[in-house]
């Protein structure tokens, strides 16, 4: 089946004399608070950041120095991988996380995603608050709209022609079409400064993306053959592509859907649809984003905070019975893939079926 919906989810019961879960949130987060979790962490901070420059300088100097050879892809791949780390920190800087003033980290998260990814800061924004607001909420987060995949049941079952062919294949097609999301994650940014809509930053945002993927892409060409500079961007947004997109899909892809019209309190709705992922060294390669439960119950909690904060977390769920879900990363891909070709069932052409399809040819 696929993953559960929580339809039937009104309220969790506590367990014997506890206070109920909306109380229980307000207790968790005074621990949490009282525990000096969600004090801001600027050496960790300033250390990343530097430690990112000095790849990029790295990386850089690397492809001045190596000129006309193949090999530059591996510099490809390396930016990819780069401008992927920046990224996570423009996403903690957007939750104000980094610095304690919220127009500070606006200023650093716009700064960052703009002129160093080359992605709309706002768009980014308004996206991502939606989803945490509504974690796998049909019709309310926008992360399991459909867009050339299905997360739904009901989304698979409306596609047609090439788009359901896909479907139906989506979860063993998840990370090659993974390969085209960086370009997507650009394109779609960039398009949404466009709206006929007031967005704020929109002529900075559009000026400061212009400059950056102009003067990337004119460098690209300037110093490499034709080939060898399509090549070049070729590699270093697909590894953009595949890098966001299997650190970002494990947290929730799998997890219970959320229907439009259920109840549920702050604290069941995050923990229920989000999953941590263990190991030694998610931190550094996620971003922080193994650790998804903690991350919606605090957006704004540093990440060198987030793996004491679990500890926490995981226990007060046990004391109160709600479920608290983590795995490895390789078996949460699996889950991802098992979960998308369930789903991507819906799409199915009744005459896939061998005995049916023996039945029209006659």
């Amino acid at each position: 089946m696929p993953a559960p919906h929580l339809g039937a989810l009104r309220t969790t019961k506590p367990r014997g004399d506890r206070p109920g879960v909306t109380q229980s949130y307000a207790a968790l987060s005074q621990v949490i608070k009282e525990s000096g979790l969600l004090r801001r962490t600027p050496i960790f901070y300033s250390l990343l950041v530097g430690g990112l420059v000095l790849a990029l300088g790295g990386a850089v100097t690397g492809f001045v120095l190596l000129g006309d050879t193949w090999y530059q892809l591996l510099i490809a791949a390396a930016l990819g991988i780069i401008f992927t780390q920046f990224a996570f920190f423009a996403h903690e800087a957007s939750h104000r996380a980094v610095l304690s003033s919220g127009r500070a980290n606006d200023r650093v998260g716009r700064l960052v995603a703009t002129a160093m990814v080359g992605i709309s800061y706002q768009w980014w924004m308004t996206k991502h608050t939606r989803h945490h607001a509504n974690p796998n909420r049909i019709g309310k987060d926008p992360d399991i709209e459909f867009d050339t995949i299905s997360f739904t049941e009901e989304s698979a079952a409306r596609q047609r022609g090439l788009i359901a062919w896909i479907t139906r294949r989506q979860g063993w097609l998840f990370f090659p079409l993974l390969l085209l999301e960086g370009l997507n994650l650009h394109v779609t940014s960039i398009r949404s400064l466009f709206e006929r809509r007031a967005i704020p930053g929109r002529a900075l945002e559009l000026t400061l993306i212009v400059v950056r993927l102009g003067a990337y892409v004119a460098v690209v060409f300037w110093f490499l053959p034709l080939g060898m500079a399509f090549a070049f961007l070729g590699v270093q947004l697909a590894v953009f592509g595949v890098y966001m997109g299997a650190s970002f899909a494990p947290n929730h892809k799998g997890m219970p859907i959320v229907p439009a019209d259920a109840k549920l309190d702050f604290l069941s709705k995050q923990v229920l649809t989000s999953r941590n992922i263990t190991g030694r060294w998610t931190g550094a390669l996620m971003g922080g984003l193994n650790h998804q439960v903690e991350h919606h119950l605090f957006p704004s909690m540093p990440r060198p905070h987030l793996g004491r904060a679990r500890e926490i977390v995981r226990e007060h769920c046990r004391s109160i019975g709600i479920p608290y879900t983590e795995t490895t990363l390789l078996n949460s891909y699996g889950i991802v893939v098992r979960y998308l070709n369930r789903v991507g069932l819906s799409a199915r052409d009744p005459f896939d079926c061998p005995a049916a399809g023996e039945f029209r040819r006659r």
